[in-house]
């Protein structure tokens, strides 16, 4: 973590402010040698990663019909393993 004196950061807050959201890296701000304050950089938000792979996918067949037959489906058959009545 860098580390910055109170009138220098006075003096240069904007470039010590863009610094930090560049490298992500953060500057501790002292007086007289002790820290004052520390400038970190914004979490990121949730537009910084939803829709990052649109355009990306592909579809291949149908995606509401089932994947089987229905006689697969153990939950639609009666204990004797014929298919249920629906």
């Amino acid at each position: 973590m860098d580390e910055i004196k109170i009138s220098e950061f006075k003096a240069t807050c904007l470039a010590v402010l863009s610094r930090v959201g560049e490298t992500g890296r953060p500057v501790l701000v002292t007086r007289l040698g002790k820290p004052v304050a520390q400038i970190v950089p914004p979490p990121r938000s949730a537009s910084d990663w939803l829709g990052a792979m649109r355009d990306r996918g592909t579809i291949k067949g149908d995606l509401v019909g089932p994947i089987g037959s229905l006689e697969d489906w153990e939950v639609l058959t009666d204990r004797d393993g014929r298919a249920a009545d629906r």
